[in-house]
């Protein structure tokens, strides 16, 4: 027994002395450039947008800083550089530098069937440390919501700075699994559960301490909405360190389309990645209840009917994504609106446009959705918005503009069913009122703002380096 426990002593102190031999050697080997953690840079959502949109503030901030993209998608700089053109519409002034991470699997959930979050922040860890025994830059870039990476990233030597989407455990989380709530991330055997809400409750107390703890290691944390604030503030305690900086928003280009949309259209969009907390399963049940109404109702008037679409637009990440799609599709059927409902999967930047300039509005059902740039794209774009009344769209987006309504706010499949509704039968001079102030509010969200209120948080930290 004494050599085995001599045996582990020496094991131990070998694998610590390793660790610390490869950090030392990260911390030699650290180079004048900013490295931002964004595994998955094929994604097409918001935080796509505002990766790119940071790396080209920091190339015009600071010019002599490399920027480099830490990926686990097979990727070169030309292929990112056009990417972010043909999906976001961002120049960047020269092409990031890549490096290919190769264990990306770490941090997928279907890696941790069972306590998935843990799964995934300490995997993001192992991935981290590939990623940062590659290359160190003297800037670690957070751009994905990864804070357990944080300390391992101040042991190489360098500066940490975030942009955070949303926290990665919530009070509001927490209040779901003791309120028996079912969602995608509390199912119906644990809501169901008074002792496995309790443990599950217990565990998610667990993790809020650790993400605290990590989060403490950022020297900036960036937010996108107040919502997201008061958790990062309440979790992580740094106000002073945290800025809030809304994402930046394609205003400026949406906002040349024409308010006014052909007389007999009646376009409803949705724009998000097909991943289980966006529910378009609830925009799927309450359109199907909303058609259905308009067709009772207009059953003397078939001539003069217009018969509405719904135009899902997304992409997917993985497997799952794809599966998840295909549900969908199914769902359609189900709910006899197949022929009524288009899906859009990774279109081009001009395509989506093209899409936004036609629908008189737009569907966005996430339950505290951190932001909503999609609710933006619509108000910029003219098309009023739908948004799930939590989060973002409630505290920051969707409040009047000189008095004046800038869209619906709704919880339920019956009150999404009812503003679809109203938006299908309003005139379109009423609907234009709304546009118009939608429009108007949504120039407070665009990517000027973004770029300014990024460099302003950004200044201190990049004189620095």
């Amino acid at each position: 027994m004494l050599i085995i426990a001599q045996l582990c002593a020496l094991t131990s102190i070998g694998v610590l002395s390793y660790i610390a031999i490869m950090v030392m050697m990260g911390r030699m080997r650290r180079k004048k450039a900013v490295g931002f953690f964004h595994p998955y840079t094929n994604d097409g959502g918001g935080g796509e947008r505002v990766l790119w949109c940071a790396v080209k503030a920091i190339q015009e901030q600071s010019p002599h800083l490399t920027c480099i993209i830490y990926t686990g998608d097979e990727a070169s700089p030309e292929s990112l550089e056009a990417r972010a053109l043909d999906r976001f519409g961002v120049v960047l002034p020269s092409p990031p530098q890549v490096v290919r991470l190769y264990k990306r699997k770490w941090i997928e959930a279907a890696t941790y069937p069972h306590f998935t979050l843990i799964g995934q922040s300490l995997g993001s860890v192992l991935l981290a440390w590939e990623a940062l025994n590659k290359f160190t830059p003297t800037l670690y870039f957070d751009s994905s919501g990864y804070a357990f990476t944080y300390p391992l990233a101040r042991l190489f030597g360098c500066k940490v700075a975030c942009y955070t989407h949303y926290p990665t455990i919530s009070s509001d989380m927490l209040s779901r699994v003791l309120r028996g709530n079912s969602m995608y991330n509390n199912n119906n055997v644990i809501a169901r559960s008074f002792w496995l809400s309790i443990g599950k409750a217990m565990y998610y107390k667990l993790m809020a301490w650790m993400y605290g703890w990590v989060g403490f290691y950022s020297d900036l944390a960036m937010v996108n909405s107040s919502w997201t604030q008061s958790h990062i503030e309440m979790l992580w305690k740094i106000p002073q360190r945290t800025r809030r900086v809304y994402p930046p928003c394609d205003t400026k280009s949406l906002q040349a389309l024409a308010l006014e949309r052909p007389e007999r259209v009646r376009n409803f969009i949705s724009v998000s990645q097909f991943r289980p907390e966006k529910a378009h399963g609830i925009q799927l049940e309450a359109f199907a209840i909303a058609v259905k109404r308009v067709k009772l109702e207009a059953s003397d008037h078939l001539d003069a009917l217009v018969v509405p679409r719904l135009q899902l637009v997304g992409s997917c990440r993985n497997k799952e994504d794809q599966d998840r799609l295909l549900g969908l599709k199914t769902k359609c059927v189900e709910l006899g609106i197949s022929d009524q409902v288009d899906f859009f999967e990774n279109v081009s930047y001009k395509n989506l446009v093209d899409l936004l300039g036609t629908a008189i509005s737009g569907l966005h059902s996430m339950t505290d959705e951190h932001f909503g740039i999609s609710v933006v794209e619509y108000m910029a774009a003219g098309a009023v918005p739908i948004a799930h009344n939590s989060a973002g769209p409630k505290m920051d987006i969707l409040l009047d503009e000189d008095g004046k309504r800038t869209g619906f706010l709704a919880i339920s499949v019956d009150e999404f069913a009812d503003a679809i509704y109203t938006l299908m039968m309003m005139p379109e001079a009423e609907r234009l009122k709304i546009a118009a102030a939608a429009r108007k509010r949504a120039s407070r969200f665009s990517e000027g703002r973004f770029y300014n209120d990024f460099k302003a948080a950004m200044h201190s930290l990049l004189s620095e380096l």
